[in-house]
């Protein structure tokens, strides 16, 4: 009888103990789940985050289209899609695209509509509320190529005077030299030759510490509209100039024909009769 209740005791003691493992067991589980679920809504804010310039982005596309683009337009060249520059490559390409100038202090959202007075505060508007359109992949951050392409010169940046860094010139250069032969394969053409060659001269060989060599010395597209601009502008103001010189010198031709004849009818008026 003894036996038979301590053996009952015995097993009404392990049921216990394996109900208290089993309990905490499964709080053990909700803490794991909780703290992975912790992670995830932590990490999910941070789905989105860029860690690229939008500002040196846009000055690397604007240095693209302004010296570069005019001339594989004139080639009828067409960008491989692995090169860099090519811009389904550049991350904020579709919200730039999206960006509705009207007015020197009105910008418009091309995906909401929202209106704003400044860029920056349009780019704000972006980071903020369109942000999950940004495709931040892999070798899609044009910043990163802004040493090859001469950014600080878009920005108009004033660097202070300073001996040249050899070392930065050389790492540019290579970066220059890659997106040329990524770019403008030569085995790929004659037009893919010339524009290899034409990149390397309008970007490349300016990246050394020699300062007689300047960046983009085959001009672009800014500078042809500010040649014509220019022109415009001198033709409007040397036209009505012309016309004014010559409308004062058929005056004075008439008027000193109106005072020879005069004179002639003084002349006759005085001969003896």
């Amino acid at each position: 009888m003894c036996a038979g209740h301590l053996a009952s005791l015995l097993l009404v003691a392990l049921l216990s103990g394996s109900s208290h493992l089993l309990v905490a067991g499964s709080h053990q589980d909700q803490e794991f789940h909780g703290a992975a679920g912790s992670r995830i809504l932590l990490q999910n804010p941070h789905k989105h985050e860029v860690h690229c310039s939008r500002e040196r982005s846009r000055a690397a596309w604007e240095a693209i289209d302004e010296y570069l683009m005019p001339f594989m337009e004139k080639e009828k060249y067409e960008l491989p899609s692995k090169c860099r520059l090519h811009p389904d490559n550049d991350m904020f390409r579709e919200q730039e695209q999206h960006k509705i100038h009207f007015d020197i202090n009105e910008w418009r959202c091309g995906f909401c509509k929202k209106a704003f007075r400044a860029e920056k505060f349009l780019d704000q508007h972006f980071e903020n509320r369109h942000n999950n359109l940004l495709d931040n992949s892999e070798g899609r951050c044009l910043a990163d190529l802004c040493g090859a392409l001469h950014c600080d010169l878009m920005m108009e940046f004033k660097k202070p005077k300073s001996k040249c860094n050899a070392a930065a010139a050389v790492r540019n250069r290579r970066l220059c030299e890659s997106l040329a032969d990524s770019c403008f394969p030569i085995n790929q053409g004659l037009a893919a030759r010339r524009l290899h060659e034409f990149f390397l001269r309008q970007f490349c060989d300016a990246h050394t510490c020699d300062r007689g060599t300047k960046p983009f010395p085959k001009g672009g597209r800014k500078q042809t509209n500010r040649f014509y601009l220019a022109l415009c502008v001198l033709t409007l103001i040397l036209l009505p100039l012309f016309y004014l010189i010559v409308f004062l010198h058929q005056r004075e031709m008439r008027k000193g024909v109106q005072d020879l004849k005069r004179f002639s009818k003084i002349g006759q008026k005085k001969k003896p009769s």
